[in-house]
């Protein structure tokens, strides 16, 4: 029998590296995020090491599609999002990865030492303050954006706004793959896709919340934007103006939980970060091989 028969191949075959295996796309961004979450500030801290921590994301056109908080490590729950896909706002279709083009943190480290058993008073008056850092953040995406809602399927517990500390904000994208991604026929269809799933999701559950449905508007929303953006461009129309479409009209408020009671004590995120006093598990580790 030859040497070059399968078995002879079989044996002689080296199993590729998982990190080689993803697209190119993806290990550039990737690797953007992998940077991102290494830089440190002016006292030798990495930002992303906060246990404590706001964080938004922003489309191609800088946009702000949404706001989360955290007190598992802003970079374990970044990696979460971006990179494992294992949490509702990814799962439930609310945040699609491939619309993430840039990043902003915003750590807390007036809490870094903080634990349950330094008191339960202590602890639930940082959570407070915590929730107010996030709602500050949201509102301020809120101002930001053309459409004046993003796509956070549970609005933050109202606080009184106050005032951010130091934040880092970074793109986590290649120029060829904003060439690429970013071209608006892309986005388009992607955008329409990820309506479907999200849409698919309600369909399939049926019992979602409101925040859920509330999402799939403002997505649309931003689709009929982008697709009417594109139409002018071809026609050689003015750009539309965002305000043609009243977000506020479909859904009501933004600002605010319809049956909001202004309880500052209770998480925001759609799903609950692990105890902060244990140890992060199973979490894909950007700053090693995987």
């Amino acid at each position: 029998m030859s040497s070059h028969g399968k078995s002879s191949l079989r044996s002689s075959a080296v199993a590729p590296r998982k990190s080689t295996l993803p697209a190119d796309d993806v290990q550039s961004f990737r690797t953007a995020l992998r940077e991102v979450l290494g830089e440190k500030d002016d006292r030798g801290r990495v930002w992303s090491a906060a246990k404590w921590g706001v964080y938004a994301f922003y489309d191609y056109d800088g946009e702000p599609i949404y706001v989360g908080q955290t007190k598992e490590k802003l970079s374990v729950r970044v990696q979460r999002h971006l990179t494992n896909q294992r949490t509702d706002a990814v799962a439930m279709r609310v945040l699609d990865v491939f619309e993430v083009a840039e990043i902003e943190i915003w750590p807390l480290w007036q809490y870094e030492d903080l634990k349950k058993s330094d008191g339960a008073e202590q602890f639930r008056a940082a959570e407070r303050d915590l929730n107010a850092h996030e709602y500050t953040a949201y509102l301020e995406a809120i101002d930001k954006s053309r459409h004046k809602a993003i796509l956070n399927e549970k609005i933050p517990p109202v606080s009184e706004p106050i005032a951010l500390p130091a934040s880092l904000r970074r793109s986590l994208i290649s120029e060829q793959t904003r060439r690429e991604r970013g071209h608006p026929d892309i986005r388009i269809a992607r955008r329409a896709e990820t309506i479907s799933r999200l849409a698919a999701v309600t369909r399939e559950r049926g019992e979602v919340s409101e925040g859920l449905r509330r999402v799939l508007v403002v997505q649309a929303v931003r689709l009929a934007y982008l697709s009417a953006e594109r139409l002018a461009f071809v026609e050689g129309h003015p750009i539309p103006d965002p305000a043609a479409i009243d977000v506020t009209a479909l859904v009501g408020s933004v600002l605010h939980e319809r049956d909001s009671d202004t309880d500052t004590d209770t998480d925001t995120d759609t799903e609950s970060d692990p105890d902060p006093d244990a140890e992060p598990e199973g979490e894909l580790d950007l700053f090693g091989e995987y």
